[in-house]
């Protein structure tokens, strides 16, 4: 009993140790690593070929995926900015992954940046098909002992809900080979692990399942009691949901109930397309008899609208903003055209979703404001005078390429709209 004691003692010391050495030496006002991260069209590219090679997988077939230092820096820095602005700098070398990392913390009297950098590699007598392991930790400029780093970490981990993604992550892997600029991982995901997969992509995109079942239910009242006689506005949706958000909401929770009413309502709006990405959320929903929801008298309005602000809400704006202009640009090359009309809703959902998840004040705001509103003028400004249904050619005579002067004064008279918006004026 006494030897279990000690052992206790001796984990929670080595913790607390660890963690005032993090505020001492790790946080500061200077961030170590360069901020401003931006999300480029190639990258969209490269990561949808990751993607796809992804999806090839069969369950209990062993696969290989290579990954060049391009590659990491992408899907590091793309989860890194999924909630706050930070940067991730990924090197290989000597046949190690070197990190170096600055994350933006909350408003607090210690520091704006915690800057930490590590290693990851096999030392010299392991196994090099091997997980790799924390070889050198620092927080900040001080050397932390590798072991004692990798030991919190793990801790950290295994004793909080970051342990059902890290062994959902980790467990199909099954070698790691680390060589010149290419990191090579082997892996096969079983069926099992697929399912479990999707069902976190599923379970109310991992928030609060009681709540998400409350602002269902109250979308299927309000589903049920729309007049069909008349089209289904997406304020109509909006509105009562963000009422209800408002009284169930405090600045502790605030953000996540925005999530979880953008999400519902994407959900309903945007079935189909959701249906393609999630194909085992394909049961229907308790609403019964389904209505397109409109703004303008578009249908397409509705879905660019909610779309984008629930990939903001889930991801961050740049991701949205960088996808909004590559689904009109696939679409001047064989779809419907491009269309600077779907580009404005596009842009007005992400600056939707970015201030109702930015910050516990700014959601208080947007449910409030949201709760006032008279229809989706107020959040969404008429875009139907600007062009649209233009193929590659046309495109290309009028505005060369989204970096000409034309291009981006159309953006420019975008983003002054949007701001104009009654809904957006006051946050």
């Amino acid at each position: 009993m006494k030897t279990l004691f000690r052992t206790l003692c001796y984990c929670l010391g080595t913790l607390v140790i660890f963690c005032i050495m993090l505020v001492l030496f790790a946080v500061g006002d200077t961030p170590e690593t360069e901020l401003g991260w931006s999300l480029t069209h190639d990258d969209v590219v490269r990561a949808k070929q990751i993607l796809h090679e992804g999806a090839k997988t069969r369950p209990d077939e062993i696969h290989t995926i290579v990954l060049t230092e391009a590659d990491l820096n992408l899907a590091g820095n793309y989860l890194l900015n999924r909630y706050s602005k930070s940067a991730v700098k990924i090197e290989l070398k000597q046949n190690k992954v070197r990190f170096n990392v600055t994350v933006t913390l909350p408003r607090n009297s210690l520091g704006k940046y915690l800057n930490v950098s590590f290693r990851l590699g096999h030392e010299d007598n392991e196994d090099n098909n091997a997980l790799p392991g924390i070889t050198k930790f620092k927080a900040g400029k001080l050397l932390l002992p590798a072991k004692l780093a990798a030991f919190v970490i793990d801790a950290f981990i295994r004793h909080t809900s970051l342990n059902d993604y890290f062994m959902l992550a980790t467990r199909p892997i099954k070698a790691v080979q680390i060589e010149g600029k290419k990191l090579t991982i082997a892996y096969n995901s079983d069926a099992e692990t697929l399912r479990q997969a999707k069902n976190f992509l599923t379970q109310g995109h991992g928030g609060d399942t009681q709540a998400q079942n409350i602002y269902e239910q109250k979308l299927a009242e309000i589903i049920a009691h729309h007049d069909p006689a008349w089209r289904l506005s997406l304020a109509e949706l909006l509105k009562p949901l963000f009422e209800l958000a408002y009284q169930r909401s405090t600045l502790e929770n605030a953000v996540e109930e925005n999530r979880t009413v953008i999400f519902t309502v994407n959900d309903y709006v945007n079935k189909r397309e959701t249906q393609k990405l999630l194909p085992v959320a394909e049961a229907e929903p308790a609403t019964g008899q389904r209505y397109s929801a409109f703004m303008y008298k578009r249908i397409d309005l509705a879905k660019h609208f909610i779309g984008s602000a629930a990939l903001t809400a889930s991801a961050n704006g740049q991701v949205a903003k960088v996808m909004g202009e590559e689904k009109e640009l696939s679409d001047a090359q064989g779809g419907s055209g491009f269309s600077f009309i779907d580009l404005a809703a596009d842009k007005a959902g992400t600056r939707f979703g970015e201030i109702a998840t930015s910050s516990p004040e700014n959601a208080r705001k947007i449910q409030q404001a949201m709760s006032k509103i008279k229809d989706y003028t107020d959040f969404m400004p008429d875009p139907r005078d600007l062009p649209e249904n233009m193929d590659e050619a046309e495109f290309k005579r009028r505005f060369q390429s989204i970096n000409s002067p034309a291009y981006q004064e159309v953006v420019r008279q975008i983003d002054l709209r949007i701001s104009a918006a009654s809904i957006y004026k006051d946050i």
